[in-house]
């Protein structure tokens, strides 16, 4: 449960804040899975990867689904409205001459992974490779848009968030019925996932990439899709125990890249905390149930919120919306305790495309 935890991005802007200008905006390329989606598995015509169905966005301005895997709003959404900013849209709904593209855009997508088989059984999904290739394209009609210096300079200056993992225990390793769960011990497999990501971290550097927040894994062994596994309905401790080797090595490797690449300013959000305290004390944080979704799914037929579902009386007593997302009021939480300490200064500015 790849969560948006944000507390440890702070100091990547510090050194630059200074001589920004204050009506500087800040310039976002996110990679991720169905936690930062916001729409561009509805593009994919074949993707059972999908929430453009109620009742996914009952809470969301307008009251529709966008593709967003929650009744409202991702976390990601918020922090851009404190910004100031509109949340960048989804890769798949731009053209490559849109000028929207100088400002951020989003290129996650549901099922995806580190691993190009994560989620195969999605059919269609942007696996973290492909996502990278798309922002390639993206820096190329950035290129043609203002220049090959300033398009260098807006990657070099841009924030890179990711967020993958999740699906790659969830949606692969863990699936009794998939290839790497058999064909791997855990030992093997998060040294599969971490060689791999070291390669993507690497092109997404060699791309102009130099500060880049990746968000650690939060405890996939509560979540509701996890929790019916268990007989007395606990968190599973061996998943959480897979989650947390997961973080560690990624922290590691953060750390190693750091001092292999010049001006790298790469870190790791460390979010298994503070997700795990909101769901052992969801009374807290003003939520009364943790250990189960508000939309009453269907775990042996995939878990997400069908539109024939029945849901809760009040949503905001979940922090869960299915069996996998957090809910809209959970995402509020979370987003507000993050806030804070996300920007020390003014971010980078997004330059106008030339006339």
């Amino acid at each position: 449960m790849a969560i948006l935890g944000l507390a440890m991005a702070a100091f990547i802007l510090a050194a630059e804040a200074a001589a920004m200008a204050s009506a500087a905006s800040l310039v976002t390329f996110i990679f991720g899975d169905s936690l930062t989606e916001v729409g561009n598995n509805k593009y994919l015509q074949y993707s059972l990867a999908r929430s453009d169905y109620p009742w996914y966005g009952i809470d969301f301005p307008g009251g529709k689904a966008t593709g967003r895997f929650t009744n409202g709003r991702t976390i990601g959404d918020m922090i851009s409205k404190k910004l100031g900013i509109p949340s960048p849209p989804p890769y798949l709904s731009l053209s490559k001459y849109d000028d929207a593209l100088l400002t951020g855009v989003n290129y996650a997508s549901g099922g995806a992974g580190i691993l190009n088989e994560t989620g195969l059984y999605f059919i269609q999904r942007l696996s973290f490779d492909d996502q990278i290739d798309c922002f390639k394209k993206t820096k190329e009609s950035i290129k043609a848009k203002i220049g090959e210096v300033a398009a260098n300079k807006l990657c070099n200056e841009a924030m890179y968030f990711i967020g993958l993992g999740s699906n790659d225990y969830v949606n692969n390793y863990l699936q009794p019925f998939l290839a790497d769960g058999q064909q791997y011990t855990s030992d093997e497999f998060v040294e599969l996932l971490i060689s791999t990501l070291q390669k993507q971290l690497s092109m997404l550097y060699q791309l102009g990439a130099r500060k880049v927040v990746f968000h650690g894994l939060g405890p996939l062994g509560c979540i509701p899709s996890q929790r019916v596994k268990s007989k007395t309905g606990q968190c599973l401790k061996r998943v959480n125990e897979y989650v947390l080797e997961f973080n560690s090595r990624v922290k590691k490797l953060i750390a190693t890249l750091n001092r292999r690449f010049p001006r790298a300013k790469l870190t790791f959000a460390d979010t298994y905390g503070d997700v795990l305290d909101l769901i052992d004390n969801p009374t807290a944080y003003g939520f009364k149930i943790s250990n189960t979704s508000c939309c009453n799914v269907d775990t042996t037929i995939g878990g997400l919120c069908l539109p024939n579902s029945k849901l809760c009386s009040n949503r905001k007593d979940y922090v869960f919306w299915d069996a996998f997302h957090p809910s809209d009021a959970a995402n509020a939480v979370l987003a507000e305790k993050f806030f804070s300490t996300l920007f020390s200064g003014q971010p980078s500015v997004a330059p106008k495309p030339s006339p």
